[in-house]
């Protein structure tokens, strides 16, 4: 049983103290020993960290111990001692790209509403209409989502903006909007309301939070992490888990990803081994962040 745990984090609010927060907390995640990526800006904070169970809940004492921070809804996870190859915080201007320009705005003054998994999960036996939009990156969404869910055609969260046309599909409906952790359908669901839409939640606590409590229902496959893990899952060896990612070659039921580092573009995908070609790297320990 590994000691490790991961921890899964965001806060939206006003950060005018963001350069010093950058410094102070780095000071803080190198004395515990903690790896992972950190982003800080004016408007909030987004991190992953991987470190010792009781390196990681001191560092949660000490960031919830802060009044502003002190609801921040953390997510925990089985680490492995290697989901980061080191520990990186960095001061963004956004802690989620989402390239909305001027049309940019800050969760903490406005966003969707939250509906709760067990809100969720009530809704979808409900019978009730509702149209579940995932806006998590298309490669993301080949591994695991949720049965019926719609998959915008978005290779980064930055393409946000470039949805407007596809999203009216869906107006005067009600609409769910899901993420791994919550960042993203903070700002996603937000900028819904902002194109007229009316009748918008959010998930809670993102996708992690529903597959804890609700394993291998509804969410069909494994989560997409932003870790050396690469994917997650709950209770995978259960007979109700089902494998849903396909190789990109050959079609056969796959959730393993490889980067063709012989691309321009080095490609992240779903391949089998049968299809392993000369320059395709398992992919793993790496920094890969939401674009």
């Amino acid at each position: 049983m590994t000691d490790h745990q991961i921890l899964l984090y965001y806060w939206y609010g006003h950060l005018p103290d963001a350069a010093e927060l950058v410094a102070r907390e780095r000071a803080v995640m190198k004395e515990l020993g903690l790896t992972g990526r950190v982003l800080i800006g004016e408007e909030g904070v987004n991190g992953t960290l991987e470190g010792t169970k009781q390196a990681t809940e001191a560092y949660v004492a000490h960031f919830t111990g802060e009044a502003r921070f002190a609801s921040t809804h953390i997510k925990r996870s089985v680490g492995t001692g290697s989901a980061f190859p080191k520990l990186v915080v960095k001061l963004r201007r956004e802690i989620v790209s989402s390239y909305l320009g001027e049309e940019d705005f800050n969760p903490a003054e406005f966003t969707a509403p939250y509906i709760t998994a067990e809100e969720l999960h009530a809704l979808i036996r409900s019978g009730e209409e509702f149209v579940m939009i995932d806006m998590r990156n298309m490669y993301e969404h080949e591994v695991g989502h949720f049965a019926g869910s719609h998959q915008p055609p978005m290779n980064y969260f930055r393409d946000l903006p470039k949805l407007k046309g596809w999203l009216e599909q869906f107006r005067g409906k009600r609409i769910v909007t899901v993420c791994t952790g919550g960042v993203r359908c903070e700002k996603a669901s937000g900028y819904l309301l902002r194109l007229g839409f009316t009748n918008v939640q959010q998930l809670y606590g993102g996708i992690v939070t529903y597959m804890e409590k609700y394993p291998n229902k509804d969410f069909l496959g494994k989560l997409y992490v932003f870790d050396g893990r690469v994917t997650m899952g709950f209770e995978t060896n259960s007979p109700e888990h089902q494998v849903i990612g396909t190789c990109r070659h050959c079609g056969v039921a796959c959730e393993r990803y490889v980067n063709d580092d012989h691309s321009a573009t080095r490609e992240h995908f779903i391949c089998c081994d049968t299809c392993l070609r000369p320059g395709y790297v398992r992919a793993g320990v790496q920094e890969l962040q939401p674009a």
